[in-house]
Parts: structure tokens; sequence; C-alpha cells
């Protein structure tokens, strides 16, 4: 080996050590490192706090680290939509290389927010993902682009990503073409159906309701029905007990299971993946319909469910031996320093055109004391590391971060690990959780612990 041959290996062999340090050695040993949403809008590679490099440091270990990127990029090119995902998000492209920076490999980008600026946003975006290198899934120029799988190839195994929503504006799904008309650019969507059901009395009620207000809606089928009625968009049936029953679209569902099936014989992990912000009653209650496609997912072949979206965690299942995290909460939650947004956001709070987005800020939260600012639950989360040996799933553990409740809006929004109080909170939040699954989880030294029963 001559001399510049031995500095290139001694230089490579340096570069990869930093950039994924503590890799696993053994080669029958694979991990990934999984977290929520990421709303990223500051850089992430200055800062220096013990909390924050070690969490840095454990999700650059991973052998594949995944999080939902729930941000555009771009430079104001495109128009904002008529309707946004909540907040019209985007940040500067360069905020994929701090992704890259802390250890990423793969992103969601199915997501409420993915059409906010329209399709020229979402192909910006996915531009810059990909100049940077981050293996992204979930949206694409058409239905089939967007619901394909993306793969990474890794030293240890090749992993497939598979990502879709439930929650988002209309405008933003993708759609399919006949050969007649250009197919619609979007995220891959997973519909679902609502069925609300009522008591007698209730139903006899809304009955009356829809006769008053809808006269000329009311029809003699209506008149008639015992059961069941249509009323403002909604359909209604007799029941013993009050409650809504939501059912997976068996269209979108066989769809993304097709592609799930394909995938597997193609990688030796599959990662599916899912943006629902649809609760139970509770936020950390999944609906009913997501737990039905979670255990389908499984079914089709893949290896682990992530669920993001509704901001706050929910509980974990261990299906057939494999994990399901129904919600990572958030990763990072920066949307209080956008640069912009559009005249409509203002015009809601009655500002004019001489206020500042701080003023938006302030009107939206009124000066931290409602919404996002005051619910400790949304600065609070995980990062999953499942660890397979032989293909084989034996352990995961869960490692508690805070992105900074109660701090000031520069700061709060960045992760770093949680200290000891806070970490047994996050991990006892998650042990109630788990436990309608039946899934055990141990605190043991500052993390949680899922032993995997064989």
């Amino acid at each position: 080996m001559n001399k510049f041959t031995l500095s290139f290996f001694t230089i490579y062999i340096a570069f990869t050590s930093i950039y994924k340090p503590n890799a696993q050695v053994n080669n029958e040993i694979f991990t990934m490192a999984l977290t929520g949403d990421a709303i990223i809008t500051r850089k992430l590679s200055v800062y220096n706090e013990p909390p924050f490099l070690e969490m840095i440091k454990l999700i650059r270990s991973a052998d594949v680290a995944f999080t939902n990127f729930e941000m555009l990029l771009h430079d104001y090119e495109p128009y904002p939509m008529h309707k946004s995902g909540g907040t019209y998000m985007r940040a500067k492209p360069s905020m994929a290389k701090e992704l890259i920076w802390a250890g990423f490999d793969i992103v969601s980008t199915a997501n409420n927010h993915t059409g906010d600026y329209g399709s020229e946003g979402m192909r910006l975006t996915l531009k810059y993902l990909n100049d940077y290198g981050l293996v992204n899934a979930g949206a694409g120029e058409s239905l089939e682009e967007a619901r394909e799988a993306k793969f990474i190839e890794t030293s240890k195994a090749r992993v497939a990503l598979i990502s879709c929503a439930s929650t988002f504006p209309d405008h933003s799904r993708a759609g399919t073409s006949r050969g007649d008309t250009s197919s619609r650019p979007g995220l891959s969507p997973l519909r679902f159906n609502t069925e609300f059901t009522v008591t007698k009395a209730h139903f006899d009620n809304i009955k009356k309701l829809k006769n008053d207000i809808e006269p000329s809606k009311f029809s003699k089928e209506d008149k008639n029905s015992l059961t069941e009625i249509n009323f403002s968009g909604r359909n209604y049936k007799v029941g013993k007990e009050n409650i809504i029953i939501t059912k997976t679209n068996q269209k979108d569902l066989k769809e993304i299971e097709r592609v799930v099936g394909s995938s597997v014989h193609m990688a030796d992990y599959t990662i599916v993946t899912i943006h629902a912000h649809e609760s139970d009653g509770k936020k950390s209650v999944p609906a009913k319909f997501l737990i039905e496609f979670s255990r389908k997912m499984i079914d089709a072949g893949a290896d682990v469910v992530v669920g993001h979206g509704p901001h706050v965690l929910r509980g974990i299942e261990i299906y057939k031996g494999k994990p399901i995290f129904y919600s990572l909460a958030n990763f990072m939650f920066q949307n209080e320093t956008l640069l912009r947004v559009p005249e409509e956001n203002y015009a809601r709070y009655n500002l004019g055109n001489d206020a500042q987005i701080n003023d938006w800020n302030s009107k939206r939260y009124a000066n931290d004391t409602r919404g996002f600012p005051t619910e400790r639950e949304i600065w609070e989360s995980v990062i999953a590391y499942p660890i397979w040996d032989k293909k084989s799933l034996f352990k995961i553990e869960l490692y508690p971060i805070s992105l900074g409740f109660g701090k000031k809006r520069t700061i709060r929004g960045r992760p770093m690990f949680a200290n000891k109080v806070l970490s047994r909170k996050i991990i006892n939040d998650l042990i109630q959780r788990s436990k309608p699954f039946g899934t055990k989880i141990e605190y043991k030294d500052g993390i949680g612990i899922i032993n995997i029963k064989k």
C-alpha cells in the first residue's frame, strides 16, 4: 500500500467514525433510531450542550435513522396555497444539511404541510432532500410515485421506506391518470371513513333537526328510516351508545399493502410510516382505523410501523413480534421561528400590513398563554431505538428527550436528552399508554426498555 493510498484510507476511516460514532461492529446486529415530527427552521450544528451532543451521538450510532420531515424547503419561489396544513411551513434549503449532520438518513414527506406551497413547493423540497442525500418517501409527481417504496443501502442491510398520511388538506392528495390527463402531484393518502353511532333518543333529535333546518333535503327515506340518516355531511346510525367509529379506506389500504408486499422482497427491513392527527377521544389515543392500518402493514410484511402527527406520544404495540409506534410525537418543533407567513394568517387575528411575524406569533398564542406553548406534552418525546439480532427483534430502547417546555421562543423546539426527573415522567406516560396494547416497558437507568419475548 503506497503513501497516498494509506493516507486516503486513514482519512476515510476517520470520517466514517465521526459520522457514525460507536457503530455496531457485529454485522448480525442492526439498529434504527426512529423519531417523530421534525419541524426545523434553525441550525443544529452550532450547539454543544452535553445532553444535546449525547443525543446526536445516539442518532449517528444507528445503522439507519428516520424522522418525519414536516417542513418545506425553498426560497419563496412558489406561492402559498389558499389553505395550509395549519401553519405555512418553510425553511432554508440548507436545513436538509443539518439533518444529515445530525445523522439522519431517511425521511417521510407525507404530512399535512406537504402542499402548503403547492406542487412547486413540494417539488423544490424533494429536490433539495435528494440533492443533500436524504432518502425520502411519501410524495411525488403522481399517486404511484408518492406510494412507492424508497430504499437506502447500508453496510449491513438494505432498508425500504414507505410513507403515507391520513391528515392533509385535500389539495395535497396525489392522483393517478388514465392517460388522457396529467397525474396530480402530492402525497400518498390513507383516507378513512367515519361512522357516528348514537342512541335512539339522540337519533330522533337529529332527525327532527334535519327536518327543521334542511326540509328540502329531508326525503321520504329519511322520514321512514328507523336506523340511519345523513345530516350535515355525517352519517348517523342507531346504536346502544354514542360512539365514533373510523374505518380504513379499503382502496388506499390495498394499494399500500401491495407496495409493502413488494418491498419486503427487495429489502432486508421495511419501515412504514404514517402521519395521523386523528385520535379516539384523547390525543394520546390513536383512532381505531390507525390500529387497523398498522396491523395490516405488519401482516403485509413490514418490520416496523412509525406513527407521527398528533404532537404527543402514543402507546407502543408489539404485534406479531414487530413494533408499532402509534406516535413518537415531536423531534423538533421550531414553528415559532418561521421567517414569513402569508396575509391570511395575519388577517385571521385582525393584524394589518404593519404587523410583523412576532405580532402574529404573539396573537396566535396569546403571549404564550394558550396553544402549544402551554401544552407540556408537546415538548416531550422519545427516540425509539429498536435492535435486531440476525433479523430478529430482541429489544427496544426508548430515550426520553425534552424540547424545552417553558423556555423562550428562541430556545424551545430543539431536542436534547431529558433530565432524570423528566425522563421518568415521559417513560411512565408511555407505560400507561402502552398498557391497552399489552406492552410492558421497564424504566432502567434513565431510559425505557422493551424486551421482546420469543
